[in-house]
Parts: structure tokens; C-alpha cells; sequence
């Protein structure tokens, strides 16, 4: 019964926030649509619908959402597998699902997106196509793989404790690839908090909405290869980055033992393949944070208490406390709840869900996610 009760209380919560967003470049109330919110337009193109396959296939978001209870049941891992999946897509031109795209089975192709340095240990491919193979038997070429992964990560982050959000859908699939764009603009993980700020601004994301976003490590493993770089040879000088407390750094180093592969700590070796990354050892906040600092759900705070404590796993996590604005930012959530994390990273989540999306005509809505459908 308490738990109904907080659950109903956070709903309130959340609708009250939604139907109060405001543009923040202008301040201004936006004209708003369902739930307080109305998705990116598009010019000429129809905008993303809340409910959109209501019509075309009906049972569309309850088959990602069984699905979904299904995979996670037997991978507990998945949900921050997709989230990262997500962020990469959406991050580089959009929510279009050009992260899932194949080499086009040609050897000599370097170009697709997912074979991108940063992209490298990506995982949870297998678990949209599952999904989408699930849908093509009920509505055969219809939802896209793009709406999948959006509505996939969405229900997976609730399976994993966090916060439900509304999704629109109408996505459309992309025609391509983004290999060079993902080499260039995927955050780093020994980027300094300017280049990490820059690159979110960019995509039209204020410090706020960054932190929270950011706020999904709460969740998944930090795989080794983007540790190892601050241990061992910080910015090449052959040392530990002088930032971490020595107590902190021994622990890292019993976890991420010297490869000989983190030169420069920014990302794994070029052409590093998933199946070897399944077997990349890593770390959790859980395991950064001091035993001292209790934690209620995985999907709460401790992140935020980790980088209080000067625990951060990545360089450029830590790196919020290296500026004012930020540090205020992990400081409230740190000593919130974690209710108000938890709305700011739905509100969050929504916009990230709606970046630079194809709708109408645009794109093709692709019958197995790693190909293109031929024209």
C-alpha cells in the first residue's frame, strides 16, 4: 500500500513537472500537446504522436513492454545496455536507429556507425531485434527500429527501478550510416567538463539536463578500457591522475588491472569486437561508493554521493564537480531522495527521445534492424 501511495505521489509529481516545461533558451511557456509536452517539429514532415501505431498495430507497445519483462528476466543487464545504445544513436543526427545498421556485408567497409571507436562495446543489438522480430510477426513492417530501441530503453529504465516517462512515437528508420560523426562527437570519457558541456549544448541540452542525463551511469558496469587510462597513464604521462584518492585508486586498480591497451584512456582499441567486450571486467558506482553511504534502489542517487566523494569512475563524471554550476547540480541530488533525480531525468529522457527525428516520408521503416530495406 505505501508503495501505491508513492508511486501515485511521483506520478502527480511528474505530470505537474511536464506540464510546467519551459524552453529554457527562451524561458517562455511552450504550446504544449499531451502530457504537458509536445515533441520536436519537423518542417513539412508530421510530428511524433503519443500512441502513434494505435491504429496500424495496436499492441505495438505492450509487445516491446513483454518483451522487454522477458529479456530483463533472464539479463538483468540489459536496461543500461539500451540506455547507452540509445544515447549513442540519438546523440549522433538523431533517434533514427543508424547505431543498428551491419557493415552492409562488405569487409572492406569501415563506414558503419556501430564500428566507430566509441561504439565499440555497445551491447543490447540482439535484444531489439528480438523484439522487433516479435512485432513483424503481429504487423508486419510497420513499427520502426527506431521507435523499438526508443520504447525498449524507456521500459527497460522502469524494470530497473527508474522513472516512467511518456514516449511518442513515428519514428522513422535511417538510410545511413554516421561512422566519422560518431568518431567525432560522442562524448569522451576523459573529456573535461568544457568538452562535455559543449558537445550537450550543442544538441540543445542545458547544464541541468546533463547532469541528469548523466545520472543513467547510476546503473550498468563501467567497462575497465575507460577506466584504465586515469590509473595507469593519465593524459600520457605514464601516472595515475593525480585526482584520485589513493585508498580509491587501489581499489580501482584490484578491479582494472594494467592492460597495456590504455595509452591514452579515451576508448577501447580500434576494432575490439563485441564479443570481446561481453568478457571486459568493470566497475559499478555501487562499488565506487563508500560503504557508509547507504543507497535505496539501484536507479537512486549514489552516483551523485560517488562524485561528492570524489569516487568517480570516469574522468569525465568527476569532472561535474570541476565546475560551479554542475557541482551545485550533483550536490541537490546528491541530498535529495532521489525524486527530484528521477523527474528531471524523465523530462530529460523525453528530449533525448525526440532529437533530430525522421517522420512521414522521411527514412524507411527497415524489416530487420541491422539492414537497410532496398530500394
Amino acid at each position: 500500500m505505501q508503495s501505491s501511495t508513492f508511486r501515485l505521489a511521483f506520478l502527480v509529481v511528474l505530470i505537474s513537472v511536464l506540464l510546467s516545461l519551459r524552453d529554457p533558451s527562451k524561458g517562455e511557456p511552450q504550446n504544449h500537446a499531451i502530457h504537458g509536452i509536445s515533441p520536436p517539429k519537423l518542417d513539412h514532415q508530421p510530428s511524433l504522436e503519443y500512441d502513434f501505431y494505435r491504429n496500424s498495430c495496436p499492441k505495438a507497445e505492450s509487445i516491446v513492454r513483454s518483451s522487454m519483462a522477458q529479456i530483463f528476466a533472464a539479463h538483468s543487464d540489459t536496461p543500461p545496455a539500451l540506455l547507452r545504445l540509445l544515447f549513442h544513436d540519438c546523440f549522433i543526427q538523431g533517434c533514427d536507429a543508424s547505431i543498428l545498421l551491419d557493415d552492409s556485408n562488405e569487409s572492406t567497409n569501415r563506414s558503419a556507425e556501430k564500428l566507430a571507436i566509441p561504439n565499440q562495446t555497445l551491447k543490447g543489438f540482439d535484444k531489439v531485434e528480438k523484439i522487433k522480430e516479435e512485432l513483424e510477426k503481429a504487423c508486419p513492417g510497420v513499427v520502426s527500429c527506431a521507435d523499438i530501441l526508443v520504447l525498449a530503453t524507456r521500459d527497460g529504465i522502469v524494470l530497473a527501478g527508474g522513472p516512467f516517462y511518456p514516449v511518442f512515437t513515428g519514428r522513422r528508420d535511417s538510410n545511413q550510416s554516421y561512422f566519422q560523426e560518431a568518431m567525432d562527437d560522442i562524448p569522451k570519457p576523459d573529456g573535461n567538463i568544457t568538452q562535455t558541456l559543449g558537445l550537450f549544448t550543442l544538441r540543445g541540452f542545458n547544464e541541468r539536463e546533463t547532469v541528469s542525463l548523466l545520472g543513467g551511469h547510476s546503473i550498468g558496469k563501467i567497462s575497465c578500457e575507460f577506466i584504465q587510462g586515469r590509473l595507469f597513464n593519465f593524459s600520457g604521462t605514464g601516472q595515475p591522475d593525480p585526482s584520485i584518492a589513493s585508498d580509491f585508486l587501489d581499489e580501482m586498480r584490484r578491479n582494472c588491472q594494467d592492460s597495456g591497451n590504455s595509452s591514452n584512456g579515451t576508448a577501447s582499441p580500434p576494432m575490439v569486437s563485441r564479443a570481446m567486450s561481453e568478457l571486459t571486467l568493470g566497475m559499478t558506482y555501487y562499488q565506487g561508493l563508500s560503504s557508509s553511504v547507504s543507497s535505496g534502489s539501484a536507479f537512486d542517487t549514489h552516483y551523485y554521493q560517488s562524485l561528492l566523494q570524489g569516487r568517480g569512475l570516469l574522468f569525465s563524471d568527476q569532472q561535474l564537480m570541476a565546475e560551479e554550476k554542475t557541482e551545485r547540480l550533483v550536490r541537490a541530488y546528491a541530498s535529495d531522495d532521489g525524486s527530484t533525480f528521477q523527474i528531471d531525468f524523465a523530462r530529460s529522457m523525453m528530449k533525448m527521445s525526440s532529437l533530430s527525428v525522421l517522420t512521414g516520408s522521411q527514412g524507411q521503416v527497415r524489416l530487420n534492424c541491422s539492414k537497410m530495406v532496398s530500394s
